[in-house]
């Protein structure tokens, strides 16, 4: 049987993106979703849906039960003021499941600003969003300390606009930058297979992108919001 990636956080965003990749080059996707959540576009692109909530470690347990997996996704995040927020302890239900599955690879997607990496935000940032980096840094921590063959990468601010294809990872947690949520997703699907980046965090942004994200500005978080 073909090993397949399995998604969490796959219904919107870039999690979607990497399933819409995935799917483009012909690997099997299961996505864990919600049971409230529509899954129509993940299905119209061929992906498997597992339905069940993160927190839920029967859930999450179920949805790496239902494959072979080479690779877990982790994009989980949450909308301006949604709580509970499934970072933390929607990572620890990954982790503590990918290890009992036998998937040695986790890939996760945070934030800059988390864990050695304020320095290359703004205060208006920590101000608004410091909780929620507070969050993404523990849950960068239970993966690192997990023996899984990891890598996070940590995005700055984030468009919908279509993937130029000039984004890049690096290694300088002290970058902050935008990027578009496509090209994100490609250096996702990059890193799955690519051993060089296993316990490595990376910045991701696009230079191309001159604009600075409205926090880094100084400016209020816009109304809507999503990983």
């Amino acid at each position: 049987m073909t090993e397949g990636l399995l998604i969490f956080g796959g219904t919107r965003g870039t999690g979607f993106q990497v399933a819409r990749l995935l799917r483009e080059q012909g690997d099997a996707v299961t996505v864990l979703v919600r049971e409230e959540s529509d899954a129509s576009e993940l299905e119209g692109i061929g992906a498997t849906v597992v339905r069940g909530n993160a927190l839920d470690k029967t859930a999450v347990n179920t949805a790496f039960a239902s494959g072979q997996f080479r690779a877990a996704i982790n994009t989980l995040g949450g909308k301006r003021g949604e709580l509970p927020r499934p970072d933390i302890e929607g990572t620890r239900q990954i982790t503590e499941a990918a290890i009992q599955a036998g998937v040695r690879r986790v890939i996760m997607v945070t934030a800059i600003g988390a864990g050695d990496s304020q320095s290359a935000v703004a205060p208006k940032v920590l101000e608004v969003l410091g909780a929620v980096l507070e969050m993404k840094t523990q849950a960068e921590r239970i993966l690192q300390d997990s023996g899984l063959d990891y890598t996070i990468l940590r995005p700055g601010g984030m468009t919908n606009d279509p993937a130029s294809g000039t984004a890049i990872k690096t290694e300088d947690h002290n970058s902050m930058g935008v990027i578009n949520r496509a090209d994100l997703a490609a250096l996702v699907v990059d890193c799955i297979d690519d051993e060089t980046t296993c316990a490595k965090i990376f910045h991701t942004v696009d230079p191309a992108i001159t604009r600075e994200a409205p926090l880094q500005r100084g400016e209020n978080l816009p109304k809507e919001r999503s990983q």
